[in-house]
């Protein structure tokens, strides 16, 4: 069975998402969420809890059917496309703040956009009772690398150069971006059809104040080897990582500055084309939202990164 979205009938998206079923997040009206599985999910966690949407109406959590969710782009569509991974600390997802905001900017810049619902929680490393804990299965991971095989799959589809679409992720999907950019020559769960076939690594990569890199971050700050810049285990970066963009605050006291620094020179050792700006102040979660700082500005250097790797056209002068 394949998974092409637009061989999906009618039918089965009403069956699929079907007013019992939509107590969940949804998208704004003219977008249609769809699973990415075709079938069962791997790895279930059974008896899951329904999905459910906090009071702001856009935090989200126990998703246990992922989802991606299109946004074309607007104007002239320059070819790009790019995954977006909410942030959340892998227990809720902030569909909002780094979720649609994201790709109401990136569809603006003629960028086919595709937000991945991933599951949540215990989908990815997180910090449980004092100590850093690791799923036994990373299914967020699964579902990042399922998504990438599905836009390539689609991609004459939607309008789309296979050969650049690219992911984008904030805190917990910082290191969900970093984890698909290390985890790309296989997948982590048995082929389900034709699009996991396809490559599933991203051709260029934006990791906006991550987490979960830096191997010292859950010691104690007085006896912890802050020389030590070396990157967890299960983050193994090589040359053939692809090009990535990394921002943080250096007042993050969420993700500290020595994640983005870690994985920062993990890259430069491995030769990969790299850029970081850290900034004085903007804290953490800040996604699109203007603050009274610089850090505010940085979809300008986003969007100047994404033409000068060649993702996006010269610049026009003047």
């Amino acid at each position: 069975m394949q998974k092409s979205i637009f061989a999906i009938s009618f039918l089965t998206l009403v069956f699929a998402y079907s007013p019992a079923q939509s107590a969940g997040w949804q998208p704004s009206p003219g977008h249609v969420q769809m699973p990415i599985w075709p079938g069962a999910v791997p790895d279930a966690v059974p008896e899951a809890k329904p999905e459910s949407v906090g009071t702001d109406g856009e935090t989200v959590t126990d998703v246990s059917r992922p989802t991606m969710t299109v946004y074309a782009p607007e104007g002239s569509n320059t070819g790009a496309a790019v995954v977006v991974f909410p942030g959340g600390g892998y227990k809720v997802l902030a569909m909002g703040l780094e979720g649609t905001e994201i790709c109401d900017w990136l569809t603006s810049r003629g960028i086919t956009c595709v937000l991945l619902k991933y599951r949540v929680p215990n989908s990815g490393p997180t910090w449980e009772k004092g100590h850093r804990h690791y799923p036994k299965v990373q299914t967020a991971l699964q579902d990042a690398q399922c998504t990438l095989g599905l836009v390539r799959q689609n991609a004459a589809q939607w309008h789309v150069d296979p050969h650049k679409i690219g992911i984008i992720g904030f805190s917990a999907g910082g290191h969900l971006v970093a984890a698909l950019s290390t985890h790309f020559s296989q997948r982590t769960y048995a082929p389900v059809d034709d699009a996991d076939k396809l490559s599933c690594r991203p051709d260029f990569a934006m990791a906006l104040y991550p987490g979960h890199l830096w191997v010292h971050e859950d010691e104690d700050s007085a006896t912890r080897n802050e020389a030590d810049m070396s990157l967890r285990p299960d983050i193994r970066v090589s040359a053939d990582t692809p090009p990535t963009f990394l921002l943080q605050a250096e007042d993050d006291h969420v993700d500290g500055v020595e994640q983005s620094l870690a994985y920062y020179i993990a890259l430069q050792k491995a030769g990969v084309p790299t850029e970081m700006h850290l900034y004085a102040q903007g804290s953490h979660a800040f996604g699109l939202r203007p603050t009274k700082f610089p850090i505010s500005h940085w979809p300008a250097l986003a969007e100047q990164w994404l033409h000068t790797i060649g993702v996006l056209g010269p610049q026009k002068n003047g």
